[in-house]
């Protein structure tokens, strides 16, 4: 399963606006439920058409504008899609679907952007990760969550130590050429084109080697990464894992590794044991949040709300760091940015759209974090919790 990325999720937000339809449900993976699911599915559509009509369109075009969806109404796709959940976004330009690992409460949303929301647990809280299994024979690079693993290709990641140094056939027999790979980066351990004895008994050498290599092993994750905050676990040998650390320039290494040899064990087995890890740290994150929002909160210090009507304004104007907001949850309404003004409404008008999804979408747009959360976990019971910038 190909997990949903950030920047996946901020590619459905920076849509042009029109006509977007988000369609979220729980599925069943087995058992007589799942015969329930494609007449869920056509309910679901249909509500999705009746929207649109109620918008302004003209049921032909909505009913065109929905065609793609029929796509994934077939026995196979029912039968094999494997996780419990089903998020579907459709548009003028753009009809995409995954299947993913949290069961969404069923939910249709048509306004001029895709309401993203109930995607959100899957980068923060929930858990996102990233797993390094590292050996001199076999480099693999993995994402997971909570309830899945999936292993990643990244470019110019090298398998293996030979693979990373290219080992120069040109050379004279038992040697071999240190060259730094596309992408990879220099370092000062050694500079291409020097020749080193193989199966030298200088054990220094050969860890320098290592290093090079995992310099390598490290230029690029620094291109897949660039821009991500997930905790990175490394698997290994005990000897090998501070080597890598003094390699390592991804700010999210997690202290705690995985010890042995990773080769042996599979993906699955990886993930077993990477989430106890990953999940104190995911816990602990959550918590630090909370606590500095009471702290800036009650001391009135202007830097915290759990107003919505100011969070909306802030998150658009970007000042908002961090964000807690109800999932499951709608506050729908108007923001004005030229008077900023927020409107709420108790039920959906024409033209609304879900404040609490707006303040989220812009939070992540404008690089912050967002804790997508159960109400009761909010602060003073209310629907978000902010954290301001300045």
């Amino acid at each position: 399963m190909q997990l949903i990325s950030r920047e996946e999720i901020k590619t459905l937000i920076e849509q042009p606006k029109g006509n977007c339809v988000s369609i979220y449900m729980p599925t069943h993976p087995a058992g007589p439920e799942v015969r329930q699911d494609p007449i869920r599915f056509k309910n679901l559509v249909k509500e999705a058409e009746t929207r649109l009509i109620d918008a302004g369109l003209e049921q032909k075009d909505a009913i065109a504008l929905l065609e793609k969806s029929h796509e994934l109404d077939t026995q196979e796709f029912w039968e094999h899609k494997g996780e419990p959940g089903l998020a579907i976004f459709i548009s003028d330009n753009i009809f995409r679907y995954y299947t993913l690992p949290i069961d969404f409460q069923e939910l249709v949303v048509v306004t001029d952007r895709f309401h993203i929301k109930p995607l959100l647990p899957i980068l923060n809280g929930n858990g996102r990760f990233y797993i390094l299994a590292l050996s001199q024979q076999d480099v693999r690079f993995f994402e997971g969550t909570r309830y899945s693993i999936n292993q990643v290709e990244v470019e110019n990641l090298p398998k293996s130590l030979d693979e990373a140094l290219q080992r120069d056939e040109t050379a004279k027999e038992g040697q071999f050429r240190l060259a730094t790979s596309k992408g990879g980066t220099a370092n000062a351990f050694s500079q291409p084109g020097t020749f080193h004895g193989q199966g030298s008994p200088d054990k220094d050498k050969h860890q320098e080697d290592i290093i090079q290599f995992f310099h390598i092993v490290d230029g690029a994750l620094h291109e897949k990464l660039r821009e991500q905050k997930a905790p990175l676990v490394l698997a290994g040998v005990e000897y090998l894992l501070p080597l890598y650390r003094q390699a390592n320039t991804y700010q999210h290494l997690m202290d705690e590794a995985i010890t042995g040899n990773p080769e042996i064990l599979s993906a699955q087995e990886l993930h077993n044991q990477a989430w106890p890890i990953v999940e104190a740290d995911f816990q602990k994150s959550q918590q630090d949040v909370l606590e500095q929002f009471h702290e800036l909160f009650s001391g009135d210090t202007g830097k915290a709300s759990n107003k919505l009507q100011e969070v909306v304004s802030a998150a658009y104007y970007q000042r908002v760091d961090s964000l807690l907001v109800a999932v499951g949850q709608q506050q729908w309404g108007l923001f004005d940015p030229t008077s900023e003004t927020v409107y709420l409404h108790p039920e959906k008008e024409a033209g609304d759209e879900d404040l609490l999804d707006f303040v989220a979408a812009h939070t992540l747009l404008n690089g912050g974090t967002v804790y997508a959360i159960p109400f009761e976990q909010i602060p003073y019971s209310t629907a978000v919790a902010a954290i301001y910038r300045y």
